[in-house]
Order: C-alpha cells, then structure tokens, then sequence
C-alpha cells in the first residue's frame, strides 16, 4: 500500500512540473526601449508595446545563442524580440532568445 502512495505522489509531482513547463508561452514582443539596466552576462531592457504593455526582456548572451547572436540595444530603439514570456504578480516578462530586429 505504502508503495502504491509513493507511486501516485511521484505520477501527481511530475504531471505538476510538466504542466508549469507547459505553460510559458513562446512569442514575440514589439516596442520601444525606454531602460536598461546591467547584468552579470548581459542586459534587462524595459520594453513598451504600442498597446502600452510593459515587458521586462532579459538578453543575455547565453540565451540568444552565442555572441554572435547578441546585441547591446539602445533607450529609444524599436526592437522586436523572441522568447518565453511569463508572468510575475503584476509584471511581464520575457526570457529573449532572438533579437528579431532594431530600428
């Protein structure tokens, strides 16, 4: 009996993590830069939709692929990015895997 609880227990945890992973979404932003602010291996830059949505984008050089990939964006540039975007409490976010363009 004992073995068949811990058995429903591992199936119900893992179906759990599954379906958090699940869940990020994978998309694109479209805004202007209005800050940036520094970090260990590149950037967050705040980015304001023309629907005035605040996205936070983390681009690092590890998520864009390789330096080959990254890019330092600028206040003012309208940029278009590509990646996991999720929620916090009453933020935006996305985890940038592609710089799409700047202007």
């Amino acid at each position: 009996m004992k073995n068949i609880l811990k058995i429903s227990f591992l199936f119900v945890l893992v179906t759990f993590i599954i379906s958090c992973a699940t869940m990020k979404e994978n998309n694109t932003v479209t805004g202007k830069v209005d800050s940036i602010e520094s970090g260990k291996d590149g950037y967050t830059a705040k980015i304001t939709t023309d629907a005035k949505e605040l996205y936070f984008a983390t681009i690092s050089i590890v998520n864009v692929g390789g330096p080959e990939n990254y890019k330092q964006l600028k206040i003012g540039d309208e940029v278009s990015v590509k990646g996991e975007i999720w929620k916090s409490e009453d933020e935006k976010h996305i985890k940038v895997t592609e710089i799409v363009s700047i202007k």
